[in-house]
């Protein structure tokens, strides 16, 4: 099937533009082109897809083209991929673990500023933690500052 760069937009929530820039810096290399005219295939809709997930994994483009060169040269740079996918999900892991600590901490204060409002002040809480805080939310408490 093929696409044209208005549907290609919409379906990633993308300006022309942007799918323009990204064809002209060479992340879209293999784009069949009919009288001027950007034809999209399944396989490039792939292409797009994979750049935007690296986008949000925190690749800057520079290093998502040096990915789709790689893909280019063939079989020989299979170590290489496999090396850049390790090291990308070791970094996602970091910042999904920096925001676990982040959502835990939220979690902790929801409760504890229900707990206040409800009491009408923090400092009945603060000065009977084992009281009002359950052991759950002290979890959360204990997991965003570890």
């Amino acid at each position: 099937m093929e696409y044209t760069i208005s549907q290609v937009a919409e379906k990633f929530n993308l300006t022309i533009s942007q799918i323009r820039y990204y064809d002209k810096e060479g992340l879209l290399p293999d784009i069949k082109r009919v009288s001027g005219i950007r034809k999209f295939t399944d396989a490039d809709i792939e292409v797009i897809f994979i750049i935007e997930c690296l986008k949000k994994s925190g690749l800057q483009l520079k290093e998502i083209k040096q990915f789709i060169e790689w893909t280019k040269e063939g079989d020989k740079t299979i170590p290489l991929r496999l090396d850049f996918f390790i090291n990308q999900e070791k970094k996602i892991l970091n910042e999904i673990n920096k925001l676990d600590k982040a959502l835990s901490l939220v979690r902790y204060k929801i409760y504890y500023y229900t707990k206040a409002k409800e009491l009408g002040t923090t400092s009945l809480i603060e000065n009977n933690k084992k009281t009002y805080i359950p052991k759950n939310i002290q979890k959360l408490y204990d997991n965003a500052h570890k």
